[in-house]
């Protein structure tokens, strides 16, 4: 899925996606979208406190892989239905909604508290620190993977703002898709994802 990510893009760039049969690109769309479907709603933040350390990593490994397979099935996605001159049929709302649905999910709760702390859940229960307290606490190391999988939903946010230029989306995609723009912008760290939530927002305005 990361080769059929890279490669869409370069079709993409190259305008020749159109050349391709409209009933194996719909198929493509429909099996990428089980593919999104897989790392949709997995929670990358595990915190089992019966596991030893190296179970808890092996588990946070395995979901991590699924999650990035997922953000490289979305990208494959938005590349063909972002290309020129494409024709209707590759629209399909099921496809556009799990992107949707994918990328909100992982920049609330993967992405965001990885980059803000004021956005972490305290998996002891206890109560939430003021916001000066958590981000003294945050480390800015961040995992080779995590950094890896933002720049991969910056690139789809980015892309769905080409999407909105092209497709007329329903109007409660539109609400999510507000919704995922704006948010960015009281996120700490985020100032790559800000740039691109800009254009999303443009692009949602301009309905």
């Amino acid at each position: 899925l990361s080769e059929l990510g890279s490669e869409s893009a370069k079709i993409k760039a190259m305008g020749i996606m159109d050349k391709l049969s409209t009933d194996k690109t719909v198929k493509v769309l429909n099996i990428l979208e089980k593919n999104i479907q897989d790392g949709s709603k997995l929670s990358t933040l595990l915190n089992h406190n019966n596991d030893t350390e190296d179970e808890e990593r092996l588990w946070r490994d395995l979901i991590m892989e699924r999650v990035t397979k997922s953000a490289d099935a979305c990208l494959t996605a938005i590349n063909i239905m972002t290309s020129p001159n494409m024709p209707k049929a590759v629209y399909i709302e099921d496809v556009i909604e799990r992107v949707i649905q994918y990328t909100k999910f992982h920049l609330q709760n993967t992405l965001y508290p990885q980059y803000d702390p004021v956005y972490r859940v305290d998996p002891h229960g206890g109560g939430i620190l003021s916001s000066k307290a958590k981000r003294a606490k945050c480390s800015t190391h961040k995992q080779r993977v995590i950094v890896m999988l933002y720049n991969k939903v910056c690139d789809i946010v980015s892309s769905l703002s080409e999407l909105l230029e092209i497709q007329l989306l329903t109007d409660t995609t539109i609400l999510q898709v507000s919704s995922m723009g704006i948010t960015p912008f009281f996120v700490e760290n985020v100032s790559e994802l800000q740039l691109c939530a800009i254009k999303l927002v443009t692009a949602v305005s301009t309905f």
